[in-house]
């Protein structure tokens, strides 16, 4: 280890760690409202040095830039500062318990905001202006919507690398799976409901098309690597009727190498299918959102990085593939290379428990730090 990431390792504040982050946990900030959590990051790295460049995405909303060195960077650190909304307003706020720390936002992805912040701050306290590295921190907004954030900042730059915090448990993810967002909405015809034999019932329809797609291989989840969830369903409520409409949303998340275009394919095929089945089936299929995977492999850089600095952090490197979706999916389309590692568990995002263990938020700081330093000096 040189003497210089020593310096930098080292340099990582927990306490100042922890109260950013617990500050940070503190603010509602779910998506198009994240201006009061980007005053106050603005202001934590102004106080610091740091120049902050406010870039706008739409009225009172912005992302945040900070760039240190003298040239291009090589890479930025990128985190979204949104959350999706709160399951309970009264339960906003953070609560530490033996380490863990449970909160709205904790693992996706304010843990991994707070770490990149310390990085960026350890870099700007520790070094020399001429010991910077050429890197970026960009702190987005928009991700847990439709990542307007991010392709805002993609409007005007392309850098070689980015790492995105998401929750991965500190594994590498050099691969992403696609994602495919399918909505089914079946017809039928509205009668009063006591006589439902002279109409048609479209949630009846949507039940049985349901089944018949799970009984289609693209949806056995003991072989297919295709990841579905059926995310919602509602139909037409209002009157005591047989419902003439029903409306269901498929997320499916699919392995790196699978093409969405060939899974739309095979969806409405299956949808075609149950025409034959389904007495009287009235259906439309659409695909609202698309975005392919990849695979970027593991002989790169900061792959090379990681398998040195894992061990001599104490940790045990893992390498996987990022199962669900994520801003990596539109930086790659861009093409710039995302690797996806930041701290806390995809299984407790967005859920009433979610949570990240304060140790990782702090391993995740010095990673992100060795990282930069190492990526951005030629």
């Amino acid at each position: 280890m040189t003497a210089l990431l020593e310096r930098v390792l080292q340099g990582v504040n927990e306490e100042r760690l922890r109260k950013n982050l617990l500050e940070m946990l503190d603010i509602y900030s779910p998506s198009g409202k994240e201006e009061d959590i980007q005053l106050y990051l603005e202001e934590v790295l102004s106080s610091a040095g740091c120049r902050v460049e406010r870039q706008t995405v739409e009225e009172d909303r912005y992302n945040l830039k900070v760039v240190l060195g003298n040239g291009d960077p090589e890479l930025f650190l990128v985190g979204h500062v949104d959350t999706v909304h709160a399951w309970d307003l009264e339960q906003v706020g953070a609560q530490e318990e033996n380490g863990v720390i449970h909160a709205l936002g904790s693992a996706d992805m304010k843990g991994g905001c707070a770490a990149m912040l310390e990085a960026f701050l350890v870099l700007n306290e520790v070094l020399s202006p001429l010991e910077h590295p050429n890197v970026g921190l960009l702190l987005v907004v928009g991700e847990e919507e439709n990542g307007d954030g991010s392709a805002t900042f993609l409007e005007s730059a392309t850098p070689p690398w980015v790492v995105i915090g998401e929750p991965t448990g500190l594994a590498g993810c050099f691969s992403h799976f696609g994602y495919l967002e399918a909505g089914f909405v079946t017809h039928g015809l509205k009668r009063h409901s006591s006589l439902p034999e002279l109409g048609h019932n479209a949630v009846e329809s949507m039940l049985r098309v349901l089944l018949h797609l799970g009984k289609d291989p693209l949806f056995n989840r003991d072989r297919s690597q295709v990841v579905y969830s059926i995310r919602e369903m509602h139909s037409s409520q209002k009157g005591f009727v047989v419902p003439d409409r029903c409306e269901t949303w498929i997320d499916l998340h699919l392995p790196p190498d699978r093409s969405p275009v060939d899974v739309q394919e095979a969806i409405r095929r299956v949808a075609e299918d149950a025409k034959l089945y389904i007495p009287g089936l009235k259906m439309t299929v659409d695909f609202d959102f698309a975005a392919a995977g990849y695979n970027l492999g593991t002989e790169n850089r900061p792959a090379e990085i990681l398998r040195k600095l894992y061990p001599q952090l104490g940790l045990n490197l893992h390498l996987d593939a990022f199962r669900s979706h994520s801003d990596g999916n539109l930086f790659f389309a861009a093409g710039v290379k995302p690797l996806i590692l930041g701290p806390g568990a995809l299984e407790t995002a967005h859920t009433p428990d979610e949570q990240v263990p304060f140790r990782e938020v702090v391993a995740a700081a010095r990673i992100y730090a060795a990282l930069c330093l190492l990526m951005g000096r030629s």
